[in-house]
């Protein structure tokens, strides 16, 4: 991808995917302290993709794919595979081009991300609880019904929509040292990592993976991807048991490192973004400051400005509630 394909893109989705707030927040109490919280190149920052209107970022690789499609493809519509967050944002985009959309999601994705797709008009089907068993039914119902496959990270259209957050970052915070991202397919990380390293290639950015879904982290050690025998995580929008082809090639090129966090870490820290700066994050947004807190990705805060970015905040409310009152 190229940088002007992803300025293109931006005006694509502008109407649609919000410019989402960058909030400075205190660091971490676990993690790296600074002399001065106030010197703002010791600041860790907020990218709030949990503010946009499906509830993650998930918006602007969906519509900017679709938006694309030729008008016979729309007419017979979309569909899907997803834990989520990109079904949501599939149901809203193709809502709002006109399409009928159909999201295949685990039997095990939260109700609240469930009735997201459905409140976007979708037809929603429910396959085993792995990305395979969605995928192939999916491709099982785009084949028989005619509906065009809109795939939740590996597609060039999707990181490039994905990656239109990374030149808000550049806008929003021109001196940022570091950015760290959640990173499960792929989609997002890579695009993030590829906009900001071919604009700004000295910012180091971290990809963040939970420990019981370390699908990027062992591809990375084979030096291919590869697929995990099962995923556990409360971060439910990062246990793809395997990274994209076209996304492990981008976090190979643009990511300086893939790091993990524990699942205690995480729950922790879904709790301390609510504290602290009264957000609703799910736990796959709050991976990125566990990291932080926990020193991980080999930070230096004197290279400028550290930005989290907070993927999405659909969690059910009764996880929510635990996590807040127990860590």
């Amino acid at each position: 991808m190229t940088l002007d394909e992803i300025r293109e893109a931006r005006d694509r989705i502008k109407a649609t995917a919000r410019y989402t707030p960058l909030l400075e927040v205190p660091w971490p109490e676990s993690g790296h302290r600074t002399a001065d919280p106030h010197d703002h190149k010791t600041s860790l920052f907020l990218k709030c993709e949990n503010l946009q209107p499906v509830g993650a970022f998930k918006i602007r690789g969906a519509f900017n794919m679709i938006a694309q499609l030729p008008k016979e493809n729309l007419e017979r519509g979309v569909i899907t595979y997803s834990s989520g967050n990109h079904g949501q944002a599939v149901a809203m985009a193709a809502q709002k081009l006109g399409a009928p959309a159909v999201i295949v999601m685990p039997t095990t994705a939260p109700q609240v991300k469930i009735d997201g797709c459905k409140s976007y008009g979708a037809e929603v089907i429910m396959e085993g609880t792995t990305s395979l068993d969605r995928q192939r039914r999916a491709e099982k119902e785009a084949s028989e019904r005619g509906l065009t496959i809109v795939p939740p990270f590996d597609h060039k259209q999707i990181i490039i929509g994905q990656g239109t957050m990374g030149l808000e970052i550049l806008e929003q915070c021109p001196d940022v040292g570091t950015v760290v991202v959640p990173v499960g397919g792929g989609g997002m990380a890579s695009g993030v990592a590829a906009a900001i390293k071919l604009s700004k290639p000295s910012v180091r950015i971290v990809a963040v993976e939970p420990e019981g879904a370390p699908k990027m982290s062992k591809s990375l050690e084979a030096g291919h991807p590869i697929t995990l025998p099962f995923s556990k995580s409360i971060a439910d929008g990062l246990m793809n048991l395997r990274p994209g082809d076209i996304t492990f090639a981008h976090i190979r090129a643009f990511v300086d490192e893939v790091v993990t966090v524990s699942e205690g870490a995480i729950a922790t820290n879904v709790a301390w973004l609510f504290r602290n700066s009264r957000l609703v994050v799910e736990p796959s947004g709050a991976v990125t400051t566990a990291a932080v807190a926990l020193g991980l990705g080999n930070i230096d805060v004197g290279k400028g400005p550290v930005v989290a970015v907070v993927s999405g905040g659909n969690v059910a409310p009764e996880a929510f509630a635990k996590y807040v009152s127990t860590a």
